[in-house]
């Protein structure tokens, strides 16, 4: 892991080298995945069957209601019962992002109507193949239910032809009826174009690797996406010598076992703190089963910084914007006003982005990452609605006003523009 020191002359530049370095491998290879959308586009179900023998050892695109409902039943009651209460929690969260319609009639009885109309069709990628997230179904899919989005389609890599039982739950949960075993380039280009199998859809959302996030910015245009970055996983946490090394600890690992590209970065002001937890991490590697994937991802991206004001600490944060922040500190009531570029904040010793993860506090946890923040928000209800203005124009409000339109319209050298409105006018 980096260690980098907020004194040094060349702590600013030292630190954008490593952010821009782990930005320009997050890009992934351009040319591959253009010519695997251009591949899926021209031929359909075929070539999207090829990518996914070769890339999931997968041989069914759409699996049976039959093999969706076998597998569900295996599943651990336990499991379904945590599915359930994150699934109630995110829903009672996200109902309270509902939007009002504006409806305004002017002195001239002018009617002005701005309405939020859901989507029609929305795609949901939810990362799978050899690693399973049934919270990313529900992060996904309710804040499209809660809008009224009428079809929603996932997307879930299998591996050897099966997904796994949690995400199917969770997608029946969410009333999914659409569910297709593919993933990577070629599913979101199977999604944006259609195939013989599969129907298009509006919009694309949801959380991947480096080659997904790149090929929704590919297929962008032909296809709605998010307006932020979902990609590898982030989290910043400020910590201080009251913080629990333990703790702190396992919160990076948390992160870490995510994907070798995730970004784990820890900022204090106290140096003997950041040494206890860096031991601390050694020593919590050798127990966890991902800890192949968590080593990699700290000794790539890892980053243990020390900085002697609060000042700078939070001017550092707001240029990482990282996807998750947690304040493990005393005063970290102090910071929040300081703080503008992350996706979601943890206050406190108690708020730990792994809860947030799985969605039990409510909050989504598909959120801006590689340093969108700065510009962009989480996924919510609003991802899955469009807004639309009527405009009812009266006699008097088009004589009264329609004048000053004339006279803009012939600044501007609009000539139709200003005879379109002058036939309507009353003739004189």
């Amino acid at each position: 892991m980096k260690f980098l020191l907020g004194n040094k002359k060349k702590f600013d530049q030292d630190l954008n080298r490593l952010l821009e370095l782990r930005k320009n491998k997050l890009k992934g290879n351009s040319k591959s995945i253009v010519n695997i959308i251009r591949d899926v586009k021209k031929n359909g179900d075929k070539a999207l069957l090829k990518y996914e023998k070769k890339f999931n050892k997968n041989f069914v695109i759409k699996p049976s209601k039959q093999q969706i409902l076998k597998s569900i039943s295996n599943l651990d009651k336990k499991v379904k019962n945590a599915i359930d209460l994150a699934y109630k929690r995110i829903y009672k969260f996200h109902s309270l992002q509902k939007f009002k319609n504006i409806s305004y009639t002017d002195k001239f009885n002018n009617k002005i109507d701005y309405k939020h109309i859901p989507l029609e069709s929305v795609g949901i990628y939810v990362p799978g193949s050899t690693v399973s997230y049934p919270s990313s179904v529900l992060m996904n899919a309710i804040p499209a239910l809660v809008a009224g989005v009428k079809r929603i389609v996932m997307i879930n890599p299998g591996y050897k032809g099966k997904q796994n039982p949690a995400v199917l739950y969770a997608a029946k949960k969410c009333k999914i009826k659409e569910i297709y075993s593919i993933g990577g380039a070629s599913a979101i280009a199977a999604i944006t174009y259609g195939t013989k199998k599969i129907k298009p859809v509006n919009k694309i959302v949801g959380p991947g690797n480096s080659y997904v996030a790149a090929a929704k910015k590919e297929v962008f245009g032909d296809v709605g996406i998010e307006s932020m970055t979902a990609g590898p996983s982030e989290v910043t946490i400020v910590c201080d010598k009251n913080s629990n090394p333990s703790w702190l600890a396992s919160d990076l690992i948390g992160q870490a076992e995510h994907d070798i590209l995730a970004q784990c970065i820890l900022i204090s002001k106290d140096k003997k703190i950041l040494d206890k937890i860096k031991l601390e991490v050694l020593s919590q590697l050798r127990k966890i089963p991902r800890s192949s994937v968590a080593r990699k991802s700290l000794a790539n991206n890892g980053i243990f910084i020390h900085i002697s004001s609060d000042n700078k600490i939070a001017e550092v944060i707001n240029k990482i914007g990282p996807e998750h922040l947690e304040l493990n500190i005393k005063n970290y009531k102090s910071f929040v006003s300081k703080i503008k570029n992350a996706g979601s904040i943890c206050l406190g010793k108690y708020a730990v982005m792994a809860m947030t993860d799985y969605g039990v506090p409510g909050t989504n946890h598909i959120l801006p990452t590689n340093m969108t923040s700065k510009y962009s928000s989480g996924l919510s209800v609003s991802e899955f609605i469009k807004k639309i203005s009527y405009i009812n124009l009266s006699k008097k409000g088009i004589e009264t006003l329609g004048p000053s339109v004339i006279t803009l319209a012939n600044y501007e050298g609009l000539e139709g523009h200003a005879q379109s409105i002058i036939k309507r006018l009353r003739r004189k």
